[in-house]
């Protein structure tokens, strides 16, 4: 769940830390301690695809991404890393989202290509801060599927709020991967708890001002592999993205987010 690794590894140690992007090939319920969601209640949610990088199994999907605007999706910054992809992301052929569709074995929803690509040039490979990047699409989705990015100040970012996380991950840790969304209950934790988790070494570094982090301190309740880039949502605005952590749902090893106020204030900086 956090530094993009090698494409010829399939799979780490559960106790090392690891990128949500799901391995190369793509295989086979989704975020860790989570429950079944119909994408109707979550319309913003969206899968990255590529076929011909990931299989069409579940219809080539690696990465989750929130529709911020109606041809506008957000995703980590790793997910686009030519450690994920195998190649640099701009000669990724089909790469596309998938919206609409819960169920990635199924014939719902819409399959729209990516138009252009902005990835952070900040985003440090090594520590993750600034883990997200832009995608514009070839054609756009209804209004009703976009999500308001809450920015700094916003009471959603307060410790104890609850929160909820999406996408099409492993649900056990193990390499199980979901085909139908899937969905977990968290909470948002202190600073302090995170950086007391990743006080810098090789499980990461914690970065207040482009990371939050959320989970239970008693572990159970996270987001895994596959699921980076998926949204991390609290009082119907987003909050996170999923980047890093370590292993999934661990006592004392919450998940790491990408901190959206930090890509509010950039983008409101004209990037």
């Amino acid at each position: 769940m956090s530094r993009p690794f090698a494409r010829a590894l399939a799979l780490v140690a559960a106790a090392a830390v690891i990128p949500l992007a799901a391995p190369a090939p793509a295989t086979a319920d989704v975020v860790i301690g989570g429950y079944p969601v119909e994408i109707s209640a979550a319309p913003w949610t969206v899968a990255l695809s590529s076929r011909d990088r990931f299989g069409g199994t579940r219809a080539g999907q690696f990465c989750g991404g929130v529709v911020i605007g109606p041809s506008t999706v957000l995703t980590a910054a790793h997910c686009l890393s030519e450690d994920v992809l195998g190649a640099p992301a701009r000669q990724v052929r089909d790469l596309r989202i998938v919206a609409g569709r819960g169920d990635l074995r199924a014939d719902g929803g819409s399959e729209i290509a990516v138009r252009d690509i902005w990835i952070n040039p900040r985003h440090h490979s090594y520590t993750n801060a600034g883990d997200f990047a832009v995608l514009t699409l070839a054609a756009p989705l209804a209004a009703e599927a976009v999500l308001r990015m809450a920015g700094a100040g916003d009471a959603a970012y307060r410790p104890g709020t609850g929160a909820v996380v999406y996408g099409w991950g492993d649900t056990t840790g193990s390499g199980d991967y979901a085909s139908a969304l899937r969905a977990g209950r968290v909470q948002v934790l202190s600073d302090a708890v995170c950086e007391k988790a990743y006080p810098g070494s090789a499980d990461g570094t914690y970065l207040s001002r482009s990371m939050l982090c959320a989970g239970e301190e008693s572990g159970g309740r996270d987001a895994c592999q596959g699921d980076s880039g998926g949204p991390l949502v609290a009082e119907g605005r987003l909050i996170g993205l999923v980047s890093w952590g370590s292993g999934c749902g661990r006592a004392g090893s919450p998940g790491v987010y990408t901190r959206v106020s930090e890509v509010v204030r950039t983008l409101g900086d004209g990037r």
